[in-house]
């Protein structure tokens, strides 16, 4: 069992700094001035805060699971993804997804489920990523796309949300999270081939 006394660990927060200048969108840019508990020396550390996140597991009255896909730029290439968002000022984390739900899709449903959140990346990241099952999801609306946004509405079931993600065309690490929630997504241990030349396998 894992020693829960990491008091010895915690580095000490100096000071911290914004750094207007940015230009960041969707992220504030923080520098931390932190001790080190192991030797005492100080080290400049990078924060990127953000209001927290939401991703969708929307599975319809047929067991279809709602899934989109959307040019993500830093990777250069349109992924495969469940429905998600940031949780607007004022919002909690269902009424988040219930929104964004709607938005990319088109979807609403009057039955959800928490399953629980992740932390995107705590190394620089300040956020979590709630996930959340919505049941009996149906057509209740058109899509509202933000003018920044290109999205394309696919259902799949259960084999081929289980097929695209053990052959890896689906990667993104945030879906894979809330649909390992709902769904028995590999054989374990999982075991997938490497190949380094194709950019899709990364």
């Amino acid at each position: 069992m894992a020693d829960d006394n990491t008091e010895d660990l915690d580095w000490i927060h100096l000071d911290s700094q914004y750094d207007a200048e940015a230009g960041l969108i969707l992220f504030e840019k923080r520098l931390d001035r932190m001790r080190n508990p192991r030797n005492g020396k100080e080290f400049e550390r990078l924060v990127l805060e953000s209001v927290d996140w939401v991703n969708m597991v929307a599975i319809d009255a047929a067991q279809r699971c709602v899934m989109i896909r959307q040019y993500r730029f830093g990777v250069g290439y349109t992924t495969l993804e469940t429905p998600g968002g940031m949780v607007d000022p004022g919002e909690d984390s269902l009424t988040a997804a219930k929104r964004e739900l709607q938005e990319e899709t088109g979807y609403v449903s009057d039955n959800w489920t928490y399953l629980g959140a992740v932390e995107p990346n705590p190394a620089f990241h300040n956020h979590l990523c709630h996930h959340w099952l919505a049941q009996n999801a149906h057509l209740g609306a058109a899509q509202n796309q933000g003018d920044g946004e290109a999205i394309k509405v696919e259902l799949m079931d259960t084999e081929q949300v289980k097929q695209v993600v053990r052959s890896g065309e689906l990667k993104h690490a945030l879906a894979l999270s809330a649909l390992s929630r709902v769904y028995p997504l590999w054989p374990l241990p999982f075991v997938h081939p490497v190949d380094d030349s194709d950019p899709d396998s990364r």
